[in-house]
């Protein structure tokens, strides 16, 4: 006979069963709420749903863009034309940074997306530096035939004889990033992604990456302090009205490139260039709070900025110390690089990031109180200088995830997600205090999609899984126009402008595919696999420990976190997730 007391105890042991179940090889808990059925089991045939909207979602803009644009930077989606260097109004910084008359929005996808989603046709592929930045995606997309075909058509054709006047950041982060990539990829003995190798190559492109690079050093001449100009021509060099204030990102965003450069060419220039741009700014943080600012004057050294924060003008700065750390690792040379000052700056800054930044309850997971969240502050006493956040940032729970902080990383991407949940988009910045989008617009941008993409492969966890699903319905609902996927003007009403920047091909899509594709090789090999800033693949290389006989440690593998025991429940109690919501502006 079976009773109440009875009924209770198999309860109890079916619960237990289920959870044990859970932590190992079950695939769903016995034991369900609504909470966790809503963001619980991502089934086979979802993933592969989801991963073949992601694909036609790159290929819809991309066709369009090489139908309507090329050989012109980027697509205007909803008039079906073309956009490039704005030579009319050389002021015009907000293309002209950028847009360089190379192809950017095929050299910025190339390698790195269309790798990874399968070219449908050859033609397809007749571009030129829009082909470079993306050479490493046909190998994401497995695709050997058209990534060779891609690397013959870039060193038949593309030349930086160009009379443009570029930041010095843009095309080292979106050029010769691509350029290395394919080039580790091209050479890799070990055949880590696969057998890339092809006959009669003779490192051409290693050799555009150095052509480029050498363009970019007069940048780095006439300055009191070391800092380079924030731009330069191609032809000429830096401009007499050229500007004597950079950002700190994107004059301290260089060493990945610069030192994969200088390893593989074995000549410590361009290395030793950025490594003392590093140290200068490092030099000339606060030394109460060992913050930085965002931006500095190059001839003087003063800080412009003092505003001290994760976004824009820091960002890429503070992903770089890690990385750098992770690819180059620490240094033997003690008496030149003084116990490789980088190696260990990123985890002085991220303690005082945690300090003085953060503010909310001590612990993501743990414990209640004020949700957590990182405010823009002082450089020199830690105050709150705004009260705004921006879409930049959305990227930092990525660079935690590296760290191996996945708590902090999970709750820190959650407040943007509910943003975006609220949006459906990340608004440019947004005012956690008054709860409204301060600059209102969405430019397609990747970090999100990067720190999903990052959660998940740490987690496992299908909450990341339903998380991208949920952005790709946003994107194709709200920005996808008769051309492609355009900007949007105001989350607030939806309303859009006519552009798609070259990164919505080169990452969005991307990590987007990355992230629903769990079979890729890349995800496969991603404990020695590195993203640059701008999402390039690069191989963590045994080629890279050493310049002119100089041994380097570097690490075996990229820290990936251990995956989480209980994938299939939620990374954040319901009532955290809630706080999230509340802080968005949003109810739950």
């Amino acid at each position: 006979m079976i009773t109440n007391i009875n009924i209770f105890l198999l309860q109890v042991y079916f619960y237990a069963f289920g959870l044990i179940l859970s932590s190992s090889s079950a695939i769903y808990p016995f034991i369900k709420d609504p909470y966790s059925e809503r963001y619980g089991q991502f089934s086979t045939s979802e993933l592969a749903e989801a991963r073949e909207i992601s694909r036609e979602m790159f290929y819809f803009a991309y066709n369009n863009y090489l139908r309507y644009a090329f050989p012109m930077d980027e697509l205007d989606p909803i008039n079906c034309t073309g956009r490039g260097h704005d030579h009319l109004n050389p002021s015009n910084l907000n293309i002209n940074d950028v847009l360089g008359d190379y192809s950017l929005s095929l050299v910025g996808f190339m390698l790195e997306t269309v790798c990874a989603l399968v070219l449908r046709n050859s033609k397809e592929t007749r571009t030129l530096y829009l082909q470079i930045e993306s050479l490493d995606t046909l190998v994401v997309l497995n695709n050997k035939s058209e990534f060779h075909n891609a690397v013959r058509l870039v060193i038949e054709n593309v030349s930086f004889e160009r009379n443009v006047t570029v930041q010095v950041f843009e095309p080292t982060i979106r050029v010769i990033g691509s350029l290395l990539s394919a080039h580790l990829i091209l050479t890799d003995q070990k055949h880590l992604l696969g057998d890339y190798s092809l006959q009669g190559y003779e490192n051409e492109l290693l050799t555009l990456a150095h052509d480029l690079a050498s363009r970019l050093l007069p940048a780095f001449e006439g300055t009191q302090t070391g800092l380079p100009f924030p731009r330069v021509n191609l032809l000429s060099g830096v401009k007499k009205e050229t500007v004597n204030e950079t950002c700190t990102a994107g004059a301290g965003s260089l060493l990945l490139e610069f030192g994969i450069l200088s390893r593989l060419l074995g000549d410590n220039t361009y290395e030793d260039l950025a490594r003392r741009v590093n140290q200068k700014l490092w030099s000339l943080r606060n030394k109460d709070s060992g913050l930085l600012g965002n931006v500095i004057n190059i001839q003087t050294g003063e800080w412009r900025g003092i505003a001290s924060g994760l976004g824009a003008g820091l960002d890429s700065f503070y992903e770089y110390l890690l990385k750098s750390f992770f690819l180059f690792g620490v240094q033997s040379d003690i008496k030149m690089f003084q116990v490789s000052l980088l190696d260990i700056t990123f985890m002085e800054i991220y303690t005082q990031i945690m300090m003085q930044m953060r503010r909310g309850r001590d612990s993501c997971v743990v414990g209640t109180g004020e949700p957590p969240i990182y405010v823009n502050v002082d450089m020199r006493d830690g105050s709150i200088v705004n009260t705004w956040i921006d879409a930049l940032q959305a990227s930092f729970a990525a660079l935690q995830v590296l760290n191996g902080d996945v708590d902090e990383a999970v709750c820190f991407h959650a407040l943007y997600y509910s943003i975006w949940k609220r949006f459906d988009a990340l608004p440019e910045r947004y005012n956690w205090h008054l709860k409204v989008p301060e600059v209102a617009f969405y430019p397609l941008r990747p970090e999100l999609a990067e720190s999903t993409y990052m959660l998940y492969r740490a987690t496992r966890n299908p909450f990341y899984l339903h998380v991208g699903r949920e952005m790709l319905q946003s994107l194709n609902t709200f920005t996808r126009v008769r051309c492609g996927y355009a900007t949007v003007h105001s989350v607030l009403d939806k309303s859009l402008e006519d552009r798609m920047e070259s990164f919505f091909l080169s990452e969005t899509t991307k990590y987007l595919y990355l992230l629903f594709d769990t079979e890729n090789p890349v995800n496969i090999n991603e404990e020695r696999i590195l993203f640059t800033t701008e999402g390039h693949v690069i191989l963590i290389d045994d080629r890279l420990r050493n310049v002119a006989g100089s041994e380097r440690k570097v690490l075996a593998s990229n820290h990936s976190c251990d995956a989480f025991e209980l994938r299939y429940s939620p990374p954040l109690e319901e009532w955290r997730l809630k706080q999230m919501f509340s802080l968005a502006g949003m109810k739950y």
